[in-house]
């Protein structure tokens, strides 16, 4: 390609509304081009990055026996009604209406449709199994799109299905697809982690994120730095703390905490540690009756030392509370004579469902809210001032420095975008829409179904906030526009500069290089800050000066300074670099 035939338009500024560094260079450098909120145009730059994705992705998928379709992106209605998710899924999904006033779904995920296809298509044991996957643009209605695409509302995602006799065969598919995602992963050169997920709406019992290690990712992921241990911090499990209660030391004490409302507060007024103080959480769970109309409340109190935090997803685990809310300040004041900031477990107005945190249920001498304004209680203690709990379970989030629940050391924690994830569903989408085959014995049994997702647009926005530095993009090989770059300096004065970069250029065309001759006739420092904005990884500068000592300048985009090269040994050079086969 040559520069002069393709589209470049590089900005010195970001968009005021840029604001994380993926989306402010990767509008800098002309890859995308906003046309609404969450909605971006993929401009010739971007779109080639977004190709080299969609190939790496594709050969892999391919080599791992998954079979190509493309399913529409409008989907009607009724499908998405048999599984439920239709009425299930928040305002996320987008719906629309055709001119027969028939429901329609603008698609984040094709699970009913692809389960549609497998119905009608799969009839006897002998064709499964089987995997589907497609590349095709999504919509996903965000509330609050930002970050370019790292979270817009139109984007590309890969998705594939698997579909198998039993679970043993399905959950075989489903490493088959993890194994083949580690290949795809370590082919783009980032610094990844495979962690333990949650399944989240989705559905199904074995689930992995793959995770793009970077400071500013907003999934926090946990791991065990001496062993294979990773998880989400919503699958990332609390242990139990080791060894007996301590023995009480103190009386219980109801104590004046005067505008201290706040365990933080508490431990500072009365000199504590604040893992020394217990917070309440007040929850509720409601019963309807077929007009879907609340006919009964369940109020719990929910115990969690005073420096956790409540995993929401644990919680939503535990039997009765799968469809939990906060409490209203209505039912606490009604349950606890009190409103929030003192609340305990001691001496509440009406009962309530107490659930208490491992850590919590072998404190001693601890302190909680007295149910009365400005006054806590101190020095309390199980067995003693409140009966021993009977519902005890993991509800926090982990911290750094908990035991891996593997044995093999302690917790850290760093942060990872989500590029992709595989999950076993089981049958909850074949159950649903009735998919079966015959088995061997000639009698029905549903599908064993897999689902497997990688955001194609999103990782490039993930690549650049793992790849940049003041000057701009550091993109690895795998994933740039153009791998190479060849620069002529003053080319239009110089007649050998002009040959030797054609000659140079049209050397590496046919090696199969992805290179690119910039002959715009641009300035040496406006050209270089275009390409180091644009993170072409390889960089070749060609002038009259090295030129007459038969010298080119060769500059990886990670490097501070350019080196020294003989002409005659740049394009070996280059090629070695890149792992292209030179010679016969």
């Amino acid at each position: 390609m040559r520069a002069s035939q393709f589209f470049i338009s590089t900005l010195k500024e970001a968009p005021a509304d840029a604001e994380i560094v993926s989306h402010k260079l990767m509008m800098r450098a002309g890859m995308i081009k906003k046309l609404g909120a969450g909605i971006y145009t993929l401009m010739p730059m971007g779109l080639r990055v977004v190709r080299k994705v969609e190939a790496i992705v594709r050969e892999e998928m391919n080599r791992a026996g998954a079979v190509e379709l493309a399913m529409p992106v409008v989907q009607p209605a009724e499908l998405w009604a048999e599984t439920g998710r239709f009425d299930k899924m928040g305002p996320e999904l987008m719906r629309i209406k055709d001119r027969h006033a028939n429901d329609f779904v603008i698609q984040p995920t094709s699970e009913e449709v692809v389960t549609d296809i497998a119905r009608q298509e799969i009839r006897s044991y002998k064709q499964l199994p089987k995997n589907f996957y497609q590349i095709q643009t999504k919509f996903r209605d965000e509330r609050r799109p930002r970050f370019g695409l790292m979270r817009g509302r139109e984007f590309i995602m890969k998705d594939a299905y698997s579909f198998d006799r039993d679970q043993v065969s399905a959950k075989a598919s489903y490493q088959v697809m993890a194994q083949a995602y580690r290949r795809i992963f370590d082919r783009f050169g980032l610094t990844y982690r495979a962690v333990a997920a949650d399944s989240g709406a989705i559905g199904g019992d074995l689930s992995e994120e793959f995770q793009v290690i970077a400071a500013t990712g907003e999934d926090a992921i946990v791991y065990c730095p001496g062993s294979d241990y990773a998880a989400n911090m919503e699958k990332a499990e609390a242990l139990a703390p080791v060894g007996p209660r301590p023995a009480a030391t103190q009386a219980m004490t109801r104590t004046a905490t005067p505008g201290k409302s706040t365990c933080a507060a508490v431990a500072e007024l009365l000199d504590l540690p604040l893992k020394n103080t217990v917070k309440s959480l007040v929850l509720a769970t409601d019963t309807l009756n077929e007009q879907g109309e609340v006919v009964k409340t369940q109020v719990w109190l929910l115990l969690l030392r005073g420096d956790h935090d409540m995993n929401e997803v644990k919680v939503s685990k535990l039997p009765g509370l799968q469809a939990f809310r906060f409490a209203t300040l209505g039912e606490i004041e009604d349950h606890f004579g009190c409103l929030p900031g003192y609340l305990g477990p001691i001496g509440l107005k009406k009962p309530v469902q107490l659930v208490v945190d491992r850590e919590v249920a072998v404190m001693s001498d601890w302190v909680c809210g007295a149910n009365e304004a400005d006054f806590h209680i101190t020095g309390v203690n199980w067995g003693r001032d409140l009966p021993e709990p009977t519902l005890v379970a993991d509800l926090r989030n982990v911290v750094a420095g908990d035991a891996s629940p593997d044995g093999q050391g302690m917790l850290a924690i760093e942060r990872g975008i989500e590029v992709g994830h595989v999950f076993y569903l089981g049958t909850k989408y074949s159950q649903a829409m009735k998919a079966t085959f015959l088995d061997m014995n000639g009698k029905p049994q549903f599908m064993e179904m897999g689902c497997y997702g990688i955001g194609i647009t999103r990782l490039p926005a993930a690549a650049i906030e793992q790849n940049h530095d003041e000057r701009g993009i550091i993109w690895p090989d795998a994933l740039a526009p153009f791998t190479v770059v060849i620069c002529p300096i003053n080319a239009d004065r110089f007649t050998e500069v002009k040959a030797a970069s054609e000659d140079l250029y049209a050397e590496l065309l046919a090696a199969g290089v992805d290179v690119i001759l910039d002959d715009r006739g641009e300035r040496p420092g406006a050209m270089f800050a275009d390409w180091e904005l644009i993170g072409v990884p390889h960089r070749v500068n060609i002038g009259d000066r090295a030129l007459k000592e038969g010298n080119v300048e060769y500059q990886h985009r990670r490097d501070a300074t350019a080196s020294v090269i003989a002409l005659t040994g740049i394009a070996n050079l280059l090629m070695s670099k890149l792992k292209v086969k030179v010679g016969p």
